[in-house]
């Protein structure tokens, strides 16, 4: 605590006590190098104004105000009274003086007048804030200040500049034109997943190869886990059906297998296959080493990994995800391979339930595989209430179009 010496901005002969200043942010480090002003009250015939007195101090970084009355006012000096000696050392003689304790807050703005503080009662949480750090910060914290502060401008420019950029794109090649470019590009995004299309074959087999789903090395070691598909009875395709021990698809085709021992063979690795591509999809996170177990060969497992998932890392691992993106891909292989089988025509809506997806997703994909999508009833004890949607691979390959109903667009991963 200091005295303060101060000159009054008023009546030059009005009463003058001293002052003792107290700063509420910490201690000076010269406080003998500060000058003080005080400000009283102009009505010096109201009894209860007159007495009312502002003090001011200035240094280089902050101007500080203290006052004798409002909220801020210090309670002792109403519960005692100070004086303040001033020793004359060549007479030896002190002079005591009435005193006041005036407690010092750094003031955040270029208006000392106490009734205009309402701007900085109504700033938010965040600017006090920086108005704090403005004052009192380190140099680092400053630094910190500036640099989000130019991050907000440079951040208002480019929503700006975006803006404006796309208004002028509008402008330049309309709605209509817009919404078929957004539409192509949905087309372009599932086709990046769609098996090789060979555009000009000259048979549907050609268009998307076998050898393209099943590499001859991969269709040979199919061969002895799709050895119990090929000699299922009817007994044991009654008891599998029951317990839905596979896709409805597969238990389906499993009904028309082929007599002739090579053809059967073939059919059956397909569909073992395939019902173990559409059980893969169904998973979200792959963290076993052999996620369809140990009758799945090790090369198909390999496959499965390498092909249809996408890595991801969490806490610190890699895991392998099977993404909005890898279910596309395996359900347009599943298309594909379900194709060969079916004589290039096959049942879309009963993939459709098999892979748990919507009819608009599934459909999206069979367009992008160049199919003609037509209406037909279900077969023989698959919801024949319900309208099945038929998938046909025909040539000319139809042009590509954009999904019905200009969706929304979705991002594929």
């Amino acid at each position: 605590m200091a005295a303060a010496t101060w000159r009054y901005r008023g009546d030059p002969e009005a009463e003058r006590p001293a002052a003792l200043v107290r700063f509420a942010n910490g201690r000076l480090r010269r406080p003998e190098s500060l000058r003080f002003t005080v400000y009283r009250n102009r009505n010096a015939a109201h009894p209860q104004k007159r007495h009312r007195r502002i003090l001011v101090s200035e240094t280089e970084r902050l101007c500080y105000v203290g006052h004798n009355f409002g909220s801020e006012v210090m309670k002792c000096n109403s519960l005692c009274r100070y004086f303040v000696g001033v020793l004359d050392k060549n007479s030896g003689q002190m002079e005591v003086y009435n005193a006041e304790i005036f407690n010092m807050q750094p003031l955040l703005s270029d208006n000392l007048i106490p009734d205009d503080t309402k701007d900085y009662q109504t700033k938010s949480y965040r600017e006090k804030m920086d108005l704090c750090i403005e004052a009192f910060g380190t140099s680092k914290q400053k630094r910190a200040l500036s640099s989000r502060r130019m991050n907000a401008v440079g951040s208002d420019i480019v929503s700006t500049a975006v803006t404006k950029a796309a208004a002028n794109v509008i402008d330049a090649k309309g709605v209509t034109a817009l919404m078929q470019d957004m539409a192509q590009d949905e087309v372009q995004n599932i086709s990046a997943f769609l098996p090789p299309c060979h555009e000009d074959a000259d048979r549907p087999e050609q268009v998307y190869r076998f050898e393209d789903i099943l590499s001859p090395v991969e269709y040979e070691a199919l061969r002895v886990p799709a050895a119990t598909l090929a000699s299922v009875t009817a007994e044991e395709l009654a008891k599998r059906v029951e317990e839905r021990s596979h896709c409805s698809f597969v238990l389906e085709e499993l009904r028309f297998l082929p007599t002739d021992e090579r053809s059967r063979d073939h059919k059956a690795r397909c569909l073992w296959f395939l019902d173990t591509l559409i059980r893969f999809s169904h998973q979200k996170v792959i963290k076993k080493k052999h996620p369809m177990g140990p009758e799945c060969p090790h090369i198909i497992s390999k496959k499965l990994m390498k092909n249809f998932t996408s890595l991801t890392y969490n806490n610190g691992s890699i895991q392998n995800l099977i993404s909005t993106s890898m279910k596309a891909k395996i359900t347009a292989y599943v298309i594909a391979l379900a194709l060969h089988i079916n004589n290039f025509q096959t049942d879309l809506t009963v993939l459709q339930n098999d892979m748990k997806l919507s009819e608009s997703r599934i459909l999206d994909i069979a367009r992008a595989l160049r199919l003609r999508v037509t209406k037909a009833k279900g077969m023989p004890g698959l919801e024949d209430d319900q309208n099945h949607k038929l998938g046909t691979l025909s040539l000319p390959l139809p042009t590509q179009k954009a999904p019905e109903g200009q969706r929304k667009r979705k991002k594929m991963s």
